[in-house]
């Protein structure tokens, strides 16, 4: 019996469904696969060494799972049989190193797993080459629209002066340096490729230059999963086609290693991606973005530029409105003919004394006024004092005290006033004496021609 394997070297969604084999016209029983669309919840990668050893070499391998590693294990397959690795961490480790075995087979694959088997990381393929050249590349396949690099490297030198990249047997074009990088890759690019190098070691440079060619490496390009993480120029990351609500983990690019910084956005300055996470996988990781914790300068100077260009809007507009506004604030001029104003003299006043400001006449012909100050001085108890005024024609006015003298209890005094034409005011006292009960006197006034108005008694 005859093993043949057939191999999917990148497993895409498109590749699930039933398989079966046949052999002298038996087949199989049919072997059921599925293909999930996103990236499995542990990372298995290289820690140090190169995908590709020589003869008896060996790598150091690193599991990481940031939802912890309980129950984790791996898995070593070299060709036909698969193996169990057992893994020595602490508990509630999140990463864990270990040493794979001395490679002595052309291919080795390692994967891990949980106890449940239905976590998992990705796989990673290890070779052996017998030349002093091999070609380098990422261990994992090649993903469409990204970057892919080769290096052709010589063991035990650095020193190669010029290298030839070739894809099925037709060289590639490039500048002789010992690093081919493909931009934007297609699925064009998938195929068999190796290297030829020119080079000299440090200890015998008088052996050289040697030239030697590597091996074929079979470069594999995956499309990416639809299940794909998007960080935004401002620090959003989102993932539209992810299930659930997932979480978001945040990772820093520091010399082409990517370090996990936890599930918070970042804070201080530098290159970072994200992916989504939820229970039983991942999205791919996301483009990345530089953040800077410092204002662009950019950003500074047109926050001046709209300073500036505000306050001078602002001057403009103060000055518009004063244009117009002017004539508010201008001081009217006074109408000498008219009116006049005299102000009040406090010197004149004392303590609780009131003064009278004159005005003029109205038919237009000035009058002589003067003020007087009520005198405290000549205030006693009760006092009251009336004003006589003046009539309209040159009549004089005065006024008279309202004397206490010969008051008692409630006794008033009425006003006299001038009439129009010279004619005599005067008032009377209502006099206590002689009145009873409810005794009242009227007020005498001139009357306009120079008559008298006398004031009767009325008696109860």
């Amino acid at each position: 019996m005859t093993n043949d394997t057939w191999k999917i070297g990148v497993a895409a969604p498109k590749h699930s469904g039933a398989y079966q084999c046949e052999s002298d016209g038996q087949k199989s029983d049919a072997l059921h696969i599925k293909v999930m669309d996103y990236v499995p919840i542990a990372s298995l990668t290289i820690k140090t060494g190169h995908p590709v050893v020589q003869s008896g070499g060996s790598v150091v391998l690193q599991l990481d799972n940031e939802d912890g590693l309980q129950g984790w294990m791996c898995w070593v397959c070299r060709g036909e049989k698969s193996n169990k690795i057992k893994l020595k961490m602490k508990k509630g480790s999140v990463s864990v190193d270990f040493q794979a075995n001395r490679l002595k087979v052309p291919e080795t694959i390692y994967w891990c797993d949980d106890d449940t088997q239905l976590h998992r990381s990705n796989q990673i393929t290890l070779r052996t080459s017998d030349k002093d050249i091999s070609l380098e590349m990422y261990p994992l396949p090649a993903v469409v629209g990204e970057t892919l690099t080769l290096k052709c490297l010589a063991w035990g030198t650095n020193q190669i002066s010029h290298a030839d990249f070739y894809k099925d047997n037709d060289i590639l074009l490039g500048s002789g340096s010992p690093t081919h990088r493909i931009s934007n890759v297609t699925e064009s690019e998938k195929g068999r490729y190796r290297c030829q190098a020119t080079f000299t070691y440090i200890s015998q440079p008088a052996g050289g230059p040697y030239q030697q060619i590597s091996d074929d490496q079979d470069v594999f390009v995956q499309v990416p999963p639809s299940m794909r993480a998007f960080l935004s120029s401002g620090m959003s990351c989102s993932c539209p086609l992810c299930p659930g609500l997932p979480l978001y983990h945040w990772y820093e690019s520091k010399d082409q290693q990517l370090a996990a910084i936890g599930s918070s956005p970042p804070k201080s300055g530098g290159t970072y991606a994200c992916r989504a996470v939820w229970k039983i996988g991942r999205s791919s990781l996301s483009n990345f973005q530089v953040f800077s914790d410092q204002p662009p300068i950019l950003i500074i100077l047109l926050c001046v530029a709209a300073g500036l260009g505000c306050l001078i809007v602002a001057v403009i507009l103060f000055i518009c409105f004063r244009k117009k506004t002017g004539a508010i604030y201008e001081d009217l001029p006074l109408r000498l003919a008219d009116e006049r104003y005299e102000m009040l003299q406090r010197g004149a006043q004392r303590e609780g004394e009131y003064d009278l400001l004159q005005t003029e006449a109205t038919g237009g012909q000035r009058r002589t006024e003067e003020y007087e100050a009520l005198n405290k001085d000549e205030m006693k108890g009760g006092e009251y004092h009336t004003v006589k005024m003046e009539g309209a024609v040159g009549a004089e006015g005065g006024y008279e005290a309202l004397k206490k003298e010969g008051m008692t209890g409630g006794e008033y005094h009425t006003v006299k006033i001038k009439g129009v034409v010279g004619a005599e005011g005067g008032y009377e006292a209502l006099k206590k004496e002689g009145m009873k009960g409810g005794e009242y006197q009227t007020l005498g006034m001139e009357g306009t021609g120079g008559g008298e108005l006398g004031g009767k008694k009325d008696k109860d």
